[in-house]
This record gives structure tokens, C-alpha cells and sequence, in this order.
């Protein structure tokens, strides 16, 4: 795997400056896809031991920040990916370079081919590996019910339509989009247009750093 001239730091999650966002959000609706089977390859990912959300303590905090506020408001957030060891990064690569495995087309990539999901949307790197961005859906809840909003597409999604601004976008599912950008751009959140569900801590603490421990 190709990591450039970026530094590359291995260690538990204390050691790297991390804090499980449970501890500052508790209750905090946790869905880690990657530590089962309901995500786009369809199985459990490397680096996935625990279904727990690892943060630089600034991101933490300021998605901590970002649930406090929404739950006085009737609604919260559902965390679908924090932390994401480069491990599991090279496991969506030998996935994506795969073409046997076409399980989970119809869910997740429906209109593209797999091996052109290879540097547009799998790259050899992510963000994920240094600790500062969040994939994430926004919940309304009443008394103890909560319910995803409708977002448009899945997470996950591979296709146009998960572009956070994409203008087949019906207007429900754009307000809905829109809620949660405000949400989370209050706190210092910057989204990734191709991406409705994915927002990154501005500026990064730890820009050039990528992490390889496991979340466990």
C-alpha cells in the first residue's frame, strides 16, 4: 500500500490521542457497519473487532457537541464509521479488485462497475485512518422511538445520488441532508460533497498521521 510521504502510527487508541465517543456522548446510537456483515462487502472488515466509534479527542468532542445540541431538539445522531484502521482500507482494495464477489452489487453499487469503483471511490488511503472524520445519519426521535430520516440513498452508496447536493434530490431528502450539514458544520464539520454521510473536523488535528490499530 502506497502511504506517500505521510507519517504512519501504530498503537492503541489512548496512545494515538483517541477517545471512544461513547464516553462523551453516552447513549450515542452506534450502527458500525464494518465490525458485521451489513456493508459493502458483505462481511465482517479487518481492523473491526468492536462496534465502537474512535475519535481524535478534538473530532470527539465536537461530535459530542453536535448530539447535545440535536437531542434537545428531538433528534440524534447514528454513527456509521469513525476511526478506520489502514487495514481495513487494503481490505476494501482487495475487495474492490475482486471481480468473483458481485454479492452485494445490487445494494451498494447497482449502476458501476466493481473495479471502477478502484480510485473514485476506494482509494488507497482515507481520512478514516487519522481520526478526525465521521461517517454518519441524522435520527427524530420521540419519547424513546427514534427513526432514521430519509437521507436519499443508503450509506455506502455507490452512485451520484449520494451526493450531498445532487439535484435529482427530492426536497424532503434535501431538507433532511441539509439539517444534518447544519448540524454538524456548527461544530467545526466540513462535509465531502460526493458523500451525504461523510463530514471531516476542520482544520485536522493530525493531518499527515494514519493510524493502523485495531478498533477493539
Amino acid at each position: 500500500m502506497r502511504v506517500g510521504d505521510c507519517a504512519v502510527a501504530s498503537g492503541e487508541a489512548a496512545a494515538a490521542g483517541m477517545v471512544d465517543i461513547a464516553t462523551l456522548a453516552p447513549g450515542i446510537d452506534l450502527d458500525i457497519r464494518y465490525s458485521g456483515s451489513h456493508n459493502f462487502t458483505g462481511a465482517p472488515v479487518d481492523g473491526y473487532e468492536a462496534p465502537r466509534c474512535y475519535l481524535l479527542r478534538p473530532a470527539a468532542e465536537a461530535l459530542a457537541r453536535v448530539e447535545l445540541a440535536l437531542r434537545r431538539d428531538g433528534r440524534r445522531l447514528r454513527i456509521f464509521d469513525c476511526y478506520r484502521p489502514m487495514r481495513a482500507v487494503r481490505s476494501f482494495v482487495r475487495w474492490a479488485s475482486d471481480p468473483t464477489d458481485q454479492s452485494t452489487k445490487a445494494a451498494y453499487y447497482p449502476d458501476i462497475d466493481k473495479h471502477a469503483l478502484l480510485g473514485g471511490y476506494i482509494s488507497e488511503r482515507s481520512g478514516h485512518s487519522r481520526g478526525a472524520t465521521v461517517d454518519l445519519t441524522l435520527l427524530r426521535c420521540e419519547a424513546d422511538r427514534c427513526e432514521a430520516l430519509d437521507m436519499g440513498t443508503p450509506f455506502d452508496f455507490f452512485d451520484a445520488r449520494a451526493n450531498t447536493d445532487h439535484p435529482g434530490t427530492e426536497p424532503e431528502v434535501r431538507r433532511n441532508r441539509e439539517l444534518l450539514r447544519t448540524a454538524m458544520e456548527e461544530a467545526g464539520f466540513a462535509n465531502y460533497p460526493m458523500e451525504w454521510w461523510h463530514y471531516t473536523l476542520e482544520p485536522e488535528p493530525a493531518p499527515a498521521t494514519f493510524h493502523d490499530f485495531p478498533v477493539r
